[in-house]
């Protein structure tokens, strides 16, 4: 086995465990408990300290596992309305989905943020490399490469994961804290200029496959 597809096997294994992690977590929430980190561990059936290396505090799990139904509600969304042909129509589909939901929870996704950018002492010496609890589920990738099917056969697979790179940029929570916060833009100011974005880089770069000799 090559060192690349061991180091798939790892990220996957990582992946997997996490999701089972904030399985138990939402389990545990819908039944109206607030499970410290330990709990969840026992209820996911995985060791304490592997779910502390995931998930270093209470606060962090209770809101990832809380935004994790909103990922799922944006899959089943997704999923269940026939997406348009256009990829322009596609992407501002999905802003429009995501947006809707991060600024209904924006205190939370907020805090997610915060967290997500805080240093753990486990992560210390880490220098380079993610470790765990910073593992995200790539929820936004996925839903990016969905909406541009129908253009992916027309672009080099390094122009379209560029392509996917700079789309995620207009998106989240991320973006609407520039927008709102130094741009001081209003939510539905916001999610406008996140979709003029995406239409503008998405057609930047299917003209620049036109305008470029292959």
């Amino acid at each position: 086995m090559t060192e690349a597809w061991e180091q798939e096997g790892r990220i996957n294994q990582k992946r997997r465990t996490r999701a089972a992690i904030l399985m138990a977590a939402g389990e545990l929430l819908e039944q109206g408990q607030r499970p410290t980190v330990a709990q969840v561990a026992d209820a996911a059936l995985v060791s304490r300290a592997t779910a502390y290396r995931y998930f270093p505090t209470q606060e962090y799990l209770l809101f990832e596992a809380a935004l994790e139904t909103t990922r799922s509600d944006i899959d089943r969304e997704l999923d269940e309305d026939t997406p348009p042909e256009d990829p322009e129509a596609r992407l501002e589909m999905l802003i429009h989905a995501l947006q809707q939901r991060i600024v209904h929870k924006e205190a939370a996704f907020r805090t997610m943020l915060r967290l997500s950018l805080e240093k753990y002492p486990e992560d210390e010496g880490r220098s380079g490399r993610s470790s765990p609890s910073r593992l995200r589920g790539g929820g936004r990738v996925r839903w990016i490469e969905k909406a541009l099917t129908p253009v992916r056969g027309r672009l080099e697979e390094p122009e379209f994961r560029r392509l996917v790179a700079a789309l995620s940029l207009c998106m989240g929570i991320e973006a609407l804290v520039v927008l709102r916060d130094v741009c001081a833009l209003e939510a539905s100011e916001a999610e406008h200029v996140l979709r003029w974005a995406a239409r503008t880089l998405l057609r930047a770069s299917l003209t620049e496959v036109h305008a470029s000799p292959r």
